[in-house]
């Protein structure tokens, strides 16, 4: 069995807050993962940059955002994510999600 953190960091009225905490609590029960969900209230600029916040919603795994790093990473505001390629809008992919938790998981019995 495997315990990880989870967090949904997100901002105030995110339209997409409620379905992203229910992608990460079908994904967990799914992969049979014991999570502590944190949900991050990100109310202004300075909390965005400490939190390194990408958008709403932001899902990091052990402190691991599911979308992976990328250039956008520097960029921390108060606004709505979007993910690429993904069938819902403001969602990352489920798969992302699943990886992450198996990464780590792998690095907790590695």
């Amino acid at each position: 069995m495997c315990w990880v953190k989870v967090e949904i960091l997100y901002v105030a009225d995110c339209r997409s807050h409620p379905a992203a905490v229910q992608l990460v609590r079908d994904v967990l029960v799914s992969q049979g993962v014991i999570a502590e969900i944190c949900e991050v209230l990100i109310t202004d600029n300075h909390m965005a940059k400490a939190q390194s916040f990408r958008g709403s919603p932001t899902i990091r795994v052990n402190g691991r955002d599911v979308a992976g790093e990328s250039s956008q990473s520097a960029h921390c505001a108060l606004s709505c994510r979007l993910y690429p390629d993904s069938s819902q809008i403001g969602l990352p992919h489920a798969e992302w999600i699943r990886q992450a938790l198996v990464n780590a998981c792998e690095a907790d019995t590695g």
